[in-house]
């Protein structure tokens, strides 16, 4: 059952002008999240605003003893909510409502992970990232973004042992262009009888792009798609996604129960 319950605000890490990282005291939360599984979070206790917002759980954070005390969210100021949280200040108190959702399937040696994130899609990553170092997979990261500025936490996820292959859109660091580009290539280039899970979140066209690519290849591929919620519990089909169903046949799923992580290939894009 998800956990529900106000949680203190331990740090907030500017990266940019937009985007930041909140630490957040959630030790039950913590305990029970699963990387790609998101939190409902409302920085404020009044009517302004009114709901909730999903976000992907980041990292997990733990004390010396690697028992998990908190987590923390990358946050991206685009209105009301995100600017509270952009804003918010250690010892502040935000409300908290989660774990909540499916998380990706964690595989094991000897199929690689290969991570796919656009912008801040990177969300669910590091937890992922972290989730398959202990089972000893060897991972990478194709991670773009507009511009060099807009790529964070590189170093974390060297230190993680993720093999990193970037992207901008002007050029300003790794390759000029769009991500699914070097993914396409390493997938052309790989042998079919060595295994590999892509996993994908972002900008809704780089999913679909991905998980045609994927298939397009023969290989398996989750994505964690970004639908906006107002409850995050399936009770106001605000995030539905149409999804393949039967013989040519389509059905509507509630992406916050049983997503928000889906099979790339079983949706349907367009």
């Amino acid at each position: 059952m998800p956990i529900d319950a106000p949680a203190e605000v331990i740090a907030n890490h500017a990266l940019s002008t937009d985007y930041n990282v909140l630490a957040l005291a959630a030790p039950a939360i913590a305990a029970a999240a699963a990387p790609g599984q998101f939190v409902m979070v409302k920085a404020a206790f009044g009517h302004d605003p009114l709901l909730r917002r999903p976000f992907s759980v980041f990292e997990v954070l733990r004390d010396d003893r690697g028992t998990p005390t908190g987590i923390s969210l990358l946050n991206k100021r685009i209105g009301v909510s995100t600017d509270l949280l952009y804003a918010a200040r250690p010892g502040q108190r935000v409300a908290c409502l989660g774990p909540l959702g499916r998380s990706f399937t964690v595989v094991d040696p000897p199929t690689e992970g290969w991570m796919v994130a656009g912008g801040v899609g990177l969300a669910p990553f590091v937890a992922l990232a972290e989730a398959l170092g202990t089972r000893g997979v060897a991972s990478t990261l194709f991670y773009g973004a507009r511009r060099a500025e807009e790529l964070f936490y590189l170093d974390v996820f060297r230190r993680l042992g993720v093999e990193l292959v970037l992207t901008t859109e002007d050029g300003s660091l790794g390759e000029r262009g769009r991500v699914v580009a070097p993914l396409e290539r390493r997938l052309a280039a790989r042998a079919a009888d060595r295994p590999v899970m892509i996993y994908a979140c972002g900008p809704e066209g780089m999913l679909a792009a991905t998980a045609t690519t994927a298939a397009r290849f023969g290989r398996p591929c989750q994505v964690s798609v970004e639908r906006i919620m107002a409850c995050g519990l399936g009770g106001c089909y605000s995030c539905v996604v149409p999804m393949r169903h039967g013989h040519g046949g389509f059905h509507h799923v509630r992406s916050c129960i049983a997503g928000p992580v889906l099979p790339g290939d079983q949706i349907l894009w367009e």
